[in-house]
């Protein structure tokens, strides 16, 4: 074997396990390889170790230092995937014998693989990075998405367009998943009128395992073959098919593959249909009837629900149940009134239609929000489904959501922990003692350390932006104007998610000569960035979108604000590791949770943000800032009106005169002193760390059957 073939079999190791995502080091040393080819192929490296010949391989071997970073970083995976000590092999032990099955209808855990549509998602992802840093075994079960969700461009008009590329499996870390034989995995979901299949794909996440569903094979009709084509598009039809190919599926595939799963995990309703192939399962090993197989899956699945926004619920039509789950409901031996009413609030009410929220809470022991308030809400809104318990004995608790640490702490930053607070600092994330020593950071390292991020920030937006308006052939003023908008010494206000209209995108644009006198202020201005999609089908936040983009080209705020589209990982990891303050401000209590504001508080960055998800329990009156007080008024107007008012009231007497004001050496003290309360309180609390270690203890051990333990 040549040195060179030596290299390529090592690189080619490290690019087929997304250990190397959440790497700063391995991903500078693939970004080093071809930093051009890199960034074309959107940070995938096995697109640019693709492109790479034999002959290039040869002379890159020649390389002593390039091969030296490259032995030390596959040694490193190796050392990494064959850990013995782990915090769950002492904490959590028997889920080594019986892991967890986490159902996600979307997973983010790279820009490289595009099956995410956002928070979700990178939820989802961040939840199995933690798993296995943790040594968690956990086997992820998705669907394979060779067009993804969709990339976004604007137009000229404003308007947002849809595009939707196709994903070569041959360039994504994606093998066939095999039986115990070694044979590939094709499993089978028997329809009312035909039989749907799907090959599995493993994508190896560090130590555990993703098993993604993909209906583009042969023996599928040309429909079902694109099934499984894009994430959330499409009619109830083709959800209900995707639901089921995800749950009945995914709970096939686990077994074909030989895995014996402790318990279920559903990550949102889409996966419900999951327990109820699990009971199926159990009738046909057990012999038992399905009330009693049904009572066994329940003790064993956790199920969390993300959203207490009432179109964040799937709910299908009788007649379309009826089409399509018949083979299910006859194998479960239940009349068609029995199993519709699994999925109903009144399951006497013929009319009701199927809800995969019902059915998941009906189907599940362990139920959670994802922060205490929406804890809160998830027992208001669902206590009719328990009409013999008080509010606050409705059997769903609460686990607040958090981020996975090294994939969203800029590299800057993790060497400046690395320094100060502890060159182990990474394994104690959840401890709030650690956490403590940033007050130990000097004020000027810190703040310049945030300075070079910023102006990383600026340049990328300002890169990105001249390349879409010059895709668009704007007027060379207007290309001109992107590559020398914003400015690095300004007071940054980000704002990035998906544009639907109860978050409230456009709240900063109610009083324009406010906000124009804000921005422009010639001592003290402000700049705005943002970026974030509409659903292809939700007009209303298209036109929230289409305003915000008109703001960012109008003559007088061009150089303060920026859309930066076709929001994604990559564009959000630049913006929650730059920015000044991250602006929040959802019509409250309608965010669950919100995870975004997490990866800024760990940068250093402060957030702003109305009282909801995770920033209600969050913030103290020093850590950063709040819209409003808390209290909503029943008219959406009114609200509004006073949001906005808090809003600028807020930035204009505190957020605006702490950051500019400045000791005799140019220093913000005070904000510094709130960036560092921010790290010191919140960073211990909100890390997907500490949220895993949450989920096992209360619902994956129990669920097991190894531990004796009610959520609440």
């Amino acid at each position: 074997m040549t040195t060179g073939e030596k290299l390529k079999i090592q690189l080619t190791e490290l690019s087929h396990n997304l250990w190397w995502a959440w790497n700063p080091h391995i991903i500078k040393l693939f970004r080093d390889l071809d930093p051009e080819g890199f960034r074309a192929a959107n940070h995938n490296p096995i697109a640019v170790l693709a492109a790479f010949s034999p002959e290039r391989f040869e002379s890159l071997s020649h390389d002593a230092t390039l091969r030296a970073r490259v032995d030390s970083a596959h040694r490193e995976l190796r050392e990494y995937l064959g850990a013995t000590r782990t915090w769950a092999s002492i904490n959590a032990g028997p889920l080594r014998v019986r892991p967890v099955a986490y159902f996600s209808a979307e997973f983010g855990i790279h820009e490289s693989l595009p099956i995410y549509s956002g928070g979700l998602g990178v939820l989802a992802g961040d939840h199995l990075k933690s798993a296995s840093d943790l040594g968690l075994p956990l086997v992820a079960v998705g669907l394979f998405y060779r067009e993804s969700y969709f990339r976004q461009r604007i137009g000229r008009d404003g308007w947002q367009h849809a595009e939707y590329v196709r994903s070569p499996v041959e360039l994504l870390p994606a093998e066939p998943a095999r039986d115990p034989a070694g044979k590939p995995i094709i499993v089978e979901v028997p329809l009312s009128r035909e039989t749907l299949l799907a090959q599995v794909w493993e994508i190896a996440v560090g130590r555990n395992k993703l098993l993604l569903l993909d209906t583009d094979v042969d023996g599928n009709s040309e429909e079902n073959r694109q099934l499984a084509a894009r994430l959330y598009f499409g009619d109830q039809r083709i959800r209900i098919r995707q639901e089921l190919l995800l749950g009945i599926g995914g709970i096939r595939a686990l077994r074909a593959a030989g895995i014996h799963w402790g318990g279920l995990h559903l990550n949102e309703g889409h996966s419900a249909f999951a327990t109820l192939e699990y009971t199926r399962l159990l009738m046909e090993l057990t012999g038992a009837d399905f009330r009693t197989s049904a009572q066994e899956v329940a003790q064993s699945t956790v199920f969390t629900t993300h959203t207490p926004v009432d179109a964040g619920h799937d709910r299908f039509p009788p007649e379309l149940v009826d089409d399509h789950l018949e083979p299910l409901r006859r194998s479960l031996g239940l009349s068609q009134h029995e199993f519709l009413g699994l999925g109903r609030i009144r399951p006497e009410d013929h009319r009701e239609a199927l809800c995969m929220t019902v059915l998941a809470f009906k189907m599940s022991r362990y139920a959670n929000g994802v922060s205490a308030l929406h804890g809160r809400i998830t027992r208001k809104s669902w206590q009719v489904l328990w009409p013999h318990h008080r509010e606050d004995e409705v059997p769903v608790g609460h686990i607040t959501n958090g981020v996975h640490v090294r994939t969203w702490l800029a590299p800057a930053m993790q060497d400046l922990y690395a320094k100060h607070i502890g060159a182990d600092w990474r394994d104690h994330l959840s401890d709030p003692h650690m956490w403590s020593r940033i007050d130990g950071v000097p004020d000027a390292e810190l703040w310049e350390t945030h300075r070079v991020l910023k102006a990383a920030l600026v340049r990328f937006a300002r890169r990105r932006v001249s390349e879409q308006r010059r895709r668009n052939e704007y007027p060379e003023e207007f290309v001109a104007a992107a590559g020398t908008a914003l400015d690095p010494e300004v007071l940054t206000i980000g704002f990035a998610r998906r544009f639907a209209t109860y978050k409230r995108a456009s709240l900063l644009f109610q009083d324009m000569g406010r906000l124009r006198k804000l921005l422009t202020d010639p001592k003290r201005p402000v700049q705005l960035m943002f970026s974030g999609k509409a659903h292809p089908a939700d007009r209303p936040g298209q036109e929230v979108l289409r305003l915000v983009h008109e703001a960012a080209l109008s003559p007088e705020l061009r150089n303060n604000v920026i859309f930066v589209e076709d929001y994604d990982i990559n564009v959000g990891r630049h913006l929650v590791q730059g920015v000044d303050v991250w602006l929040n401000n959802p019509r409250r209590p309608q965010e669950a949770s919100g995870t975004s504001g997490q990866k800024v508080l760990l940068n250093g960055g402060l957030n702003m943000s109305v009282l909801d998800g995770w920033w209600a329990e969050a913030y103290d009156g020093l850590n950063g800032f709040a819209i409003g007080d808390g209290i909503t008024h029943v008219s959406v107007e009114e609200q509004d009106r006073r949001d906005a008012a808090s809003l600028y009231e807020t930035l204009e007497n505190v957020v605006v005169p702490l950051y500019y004001d400045r000791d005799e050496t140019g220093v913000p003290r005070g904000w510094i002193e709130r960036m560092k309360r921010t790290i010191r309180t919140l960073g211990w609390r909100f890390n997907t760390d500490r949220m895993v270690i949450d989920y096992a203890n209360t619902c994956y051990l129990p669920a097991a059957g190894a531990k004796s333990c009610q959520m609440r």
